[in-house]
């Protein structure tokens, strides 16, 4: 693709992109009545279809951080199916899907449709985004279904700015602050308590006063009276 055609298409994916992800995740509805034919990446395969997909990456150049995958995959079928992964072919990054709420996959209703990306929605964080994808680049990127098998499309890297910004990745979580060293508390306490008590005990009841005296008392001056006395 020659770089004016990727332009162009660039910026018609912000309109459309951003008309079509107005809704979260829902269902009740004709998934055919909420199609939009989109000029970026898009691709069917038997009841399901994935449209407004795009790769964005943080919204500085050069920021390190997670990227994330944006797409909405419409289910035109009687049956619920469920998106089981998103993989960037070639060992490229680790994709983490996650649904709306609570865990486990993400479900595409019957007849209904469910958006990834943006507040609200599923997401799929692409961990190491910095050094997997690049802005202005093509990505393949494959969407795992349970019953319809792998849809590969070739989607647009671009960055979080504009009309992508509310569906861009998070920024990089701060690194953590350091631990309080272990030491001061412990030390203080574990020497008085074991060494004071134990030597007053031993002194006081080793002494020698209460014994001496008792002992001198009844021996010497009952037994020297009496015996003066009977001579005279």
């Amino acid at each position: 693709m020659s770089r004016s055609l990727r332009r162009g298409a660039l910026a018609a994916t912000a309109v459309v992109f951003s008309i079509a992800s107005l809704a979260a995740c829902g269902a009740g509805q004709d998934a055919q009545t909420l199609q939009i034919k989109p000029d970026n990446a898009a691709a069917a395969k038997g009841e399901i279809e994935v449209q407004n997909a795009l790769v964005i990456t943080q919204g500085q150049k050069g920021e390190k951080g997670p990227a994330v995958v944006s797409a909405t995959v419409f289910n035109n079928g009687t049956k619920a199916e469920t998106l089981d992964g998103i993989t960037l072919p070639g060992g490229k990054g680790k994709v983490a899907l996650k649904p709306a709420e609570g865990s486990g996959k993400v479900t595409v209703p019957a007849l209904g449709y469910v958006v990834i990306g943006g507040k609200g929605n599923a997401s799929a964080v692409i961990e190491d985004g910095a050094a997997t994808v690049r802005d202005g680049e093509v990505q393949k990127v494959l969407f795992q279904l349970s019953s319809t098998g792998g849809i590969e499309l070739e989607a647009f890297v671009v960055p979080a700015t504009g009309a992508f910004a509310p569906f861009g990745p998070t920024a990089a979580p701060a690194p953590a602050a350091p631990a309080t060293p272990s030491g001061s508390p412990s030390g203080a306490p574990s020497g008085s308590p074991s060494g004071s008590p134990s030597a007053g005990a031993t002194g006081a009841a080793a002494g020698a006063t209460p014994s001496g005296s008792a002992s001198g008392s009844a021996t010497g001056t009952p037994s020297g009276s009496p015996s003066h006395s009977a001579g005279h």
